[in-house]
This record gives structure tokens, sequence and C-alpha cells, in this order.
């Protein structure tokens, strides 16, 4: 089975755990069996290979995400990153491409698109199998995954029956959406199956190109349009599996923390007249609450987020009108998180995954300082390379090349950066193999 999973968002709707570079998919919050936590994107991946070992799994990304997205899933899932956000056509198109003209896979073998956040059962990708089965018979150019509505949504597509098969309208009016639902319509899941070939004719026919290396470099310039718009209200071949298990959009705190499996992760503490209240906290610090009824606290380095159950799906513009650093961040390496900014100087907590290594890098504005705290790895510095352990100190002033290599028990430093411009665009990377 191939997939190519939808990982996009902007990380505003669940801050403070989720920032430009931490979208929601990425936030730990759903406790396993051994008591460990994992993220959607992890949970999704693993609900995927339970169902069929050998898929084949591509991420349509954006560059930011990389980072997170190795960190959490490894390095042999694809990847197709998209330089900037142009909607789900131009992503979809672009992935398609990729697959085909990158990764080899036939035009006439058959794909599955689905977003990478839904809270499902495993039952949603034995359902996705199917979709794809049905998309490599190629009795119709387009598969759609439906879901039994709740309510007259104004967000989702609707999947209507018809004579002669299937229309679709894209987020209808609560009237209509009501009309629709009395004659049996669906919800659009967002998952969709179709052959190879069949996007890459519409990519030719909407975007004058289905070639993957013109698709990447003219992308800024590409129509900004969802797969629904472009493709589905269009298309008159049409068919539909029915999915009734369960599906959650977890795209706002009041939907998220109802799918959590317990109402505290972190350090936190409620007392017995409190109701319904979820805590998520993610710094070292005990977070109590007295007296709360229908509440989300949230913690991290990012901020604090105390919040009414219901008024939490109003944060998104109070986020997007906040100037904020990156205070936190996973990479492929490992992750940092900033511990104070001042005038002239950043320090950061970095810990690096054993055996891992930072790029070879410059800065041509800032020198660093780093003080190893625990474990022990190597150093290289301007070709260099010297054993460092904990309580080692390591200057570098600014041009100098540098990178720190953990040891198989991994490697934890403060990095002290010193400068008059210090930003995440100063930087320089180079070629270097240990």
């Amino acid at each position: 089975m191939n997939i190519i999973l939808l990982s996009g968002g902007s990380g505003t709707r669940l801050w403070p755990l989720s920032n430009d570079v931490r979208s929601k998919q990425f936030i730990k919050i759903f406790k396993k069996e051994d008591g460990s936590y994992e993220s959607m994107v992890q949970r999704i991946y693993g609900q995927i290979r339970a169902v069929d070992p050998d898929a084949s799994v591509t991420i349509a990304t954006s560059k930011s995400q990389v980072s997170a997205i190795h960190n959490q899933l490894g390095t042999e899932v694809g990847i197709s990153v998209e330089p900037c956000r142009r909607d789900t056509f131009a992503a979809i198109a672009l992935a398609t491409a990729y697959l085909h003209d990158i990764r080899g896979i036939s035009e006439d073998e058959a794909v599955v698109v689905c977003p990478v956040d839904p809270y499902v059962e495993l039952s949603y990708f034995e359902c996705v199998n199917e979709l794809y089965k049905a998309a490599q018979r190629g009795e119709k150019n387009l598969y759609l995954m439906g879901i039994e509505p709740s309510y007259p949504s104004e967000k989702y597509g609707y999947i209507r029956p018809e004579e002669n098969g299937y229309t679709y309208t894209e987020k209808p009016a609560k009237e209509k959406a009501e009309e629709y639902i009395k004659h049996g319509a669906l919800w659009n899941a967002g998952v969709f199956a179709y052959k190879l070939s069949y996007v890459l004719k519409k990519s030719r026919e909407l975007l004058g190109t289905s070639d993957y290396a013109t698709l990447f470099g003219d992308y800024e310039k590409l129509e900004k349009i969802s797969f629904d718009y472009a493709v589905v209200e269009t298309e008159p071949s049409i068919d539909v599996i029915r999915y009734a298990g369960e599906w959650l959009d977890l795209g706002t705190w009041n939907t998220l923390s109802g799918a959590m499996t317990e109402p505290i992760v972190g350090s936190g503490k409620v007392d017995d007249s409190c109701e319904n209240v979820h805590i998520i906290n993610e710094l070292g610090i005990p977070v109590l609450g007295l007296g709360l009824k229908d509440m989300v606290i949230s913690a991290s380095p990012q901020g604090i987020l105390v919040s009414d159950r219901e008024a939490s799906s109003r944060i998104k513009p109070m986020v997007d009108a906040m100037d904020q650093q990156i205070m936190f961040a996973e990479k492929s390496w490992g992750k940092y998180r900033v511990l104070d900014v001042e005038e002239g100087s950043l320090t950061v907590k970095v810990v690096l995954n054993p055996d891992q290594m930072m790029n070879y890098h410059s800065h041509e504005h800032r020198d660093e300082v780093w003080t190893v705290i625990a474990g022990y790895g190597r150093t290289v510095v301007d070709g260099m390379e010297q054993p460092v352990k904990t309580g080692d100190v390591i200057t570098m002033a600014a041009g100098c090349k540098h990178t720190v290599i953990a040891g198989p028990a991994g490697l934890q430093m403060i990095e002290v950066q010193l400068g008059d411009e210090i930003s995440v665009s100063d930087k320089k990377k180079y070629e270097w193999t240990p």
C-alpha cells in the first residue's frame, strides 16, 4: 500500500505546545502501554504499520517539520518537502510527482492520501487499505472515505449519493448541510485514493506540468487551492467507502483534551472541587488547579494557557498577533529549549540523542560557548576533533566551523550565544563526515 500523509499546520490552535516548528501532530500526549507518550504522527504511523507492515509511507510537509519527523519516525520514511504553503492540491500534486519521478512508482499504481492528525481506531486504516485496493482496480477515477455526520457542520465537505453515483460539495452553509444529511450525505474525511496517472493528469491540466523538478522549482507560483475544490467537486467518476469507527478532528484544545487518556500530563495536581480539568505541562515546575470547571491549562517554554474549554477555540487570532521567538524544537539529532533571552545573549539547553550529531556549521554574527552537563562525545572545531565529557567547556568564535557528536548514552549541554545579531538565519552548513 502506498500512502501519502499530509502534515501541515501553523501551530497556533494548540499554543503553547505547538509553534511554527512543532505543529499539533508532534505533541506527545497519548499514553502507551509502557507508560511513555506518543504523538499523533507516531500513533498514526504505528497504526499503518499494524495494518500493512510493508506500506510505503511518504509525508508531504514543509521544510520546518522535516527534523521533527525524522526525530519521531526515523530517517527511513519518505518525505516530499513543500518549499512553501500552497494548500492541498499543490501538496498532493507535488507528492504524487515525487512518488513517480523520484521513487520510481508506476503511473498505474494506486496511492491513498490521508491527513496526519485524526484520532482514529485501527479499523480506519483497514478502511484505507480497502480504498487502496479499490483504486488499484481502477473502476472509478477517485475514491473517498465517507463519515456518518453527527451534526450539520460547515467545516466539512459533503459526499451526496445520487442515482448514478455520488456528487461532492465542499463546505456548504448550515442550511444546505442539513438538507444533504436528510438525503444520506456523508462527511468527507479528507482521504483520497487514486492511481498516480489520475493526479499527474490533473496536475498537467491545472498547473501546467506534472514534472517533479518543475513543480518544486515553481511551487511558490502555483495556484493556492484545495484538492477538494480543484478536483473532487468537479470529478464525476467517484466512489465511496464508508467508515463507521471513531474519528475525531483534534484541531482545538477542546477536542484534543477530550481525547486524552488521562487528565494530567506532566507535573500537575487538582483538588476535589475541580471538574473536567485537563493539564498538560512541559515545564519542570508544578501546576496546581483549585475550584476549576471545564478548563484547559497548558504550559511549555513557549508560554502558558489557562482557558475555558469552549473559549479555547478562539485562540488563533490572539496567537497570530504575538511576535514570538521559537522557544523549543525537535531536530533530527535531538531537541533544544531556550532557557533565557537577553539583549546580546541567548541561552539554550541542547539534548543530543545517542550517536547523533549536529550539522557541521558556522555563524557569522555570534560567538558560542558550549558547557557539557551530561554524557560524553566528540566535538569538531575547524576540522580538529577532540573528546568531550561532563564539565568540559568549548568556545567557538564567529566564523568558526563546529559540530558535536554524542556518544552511545547521548549528550546534554548548555549553549550560550553571544552577539549583537543573534538570528536563526545566521547559519552556514558544511559537509563533514565522521
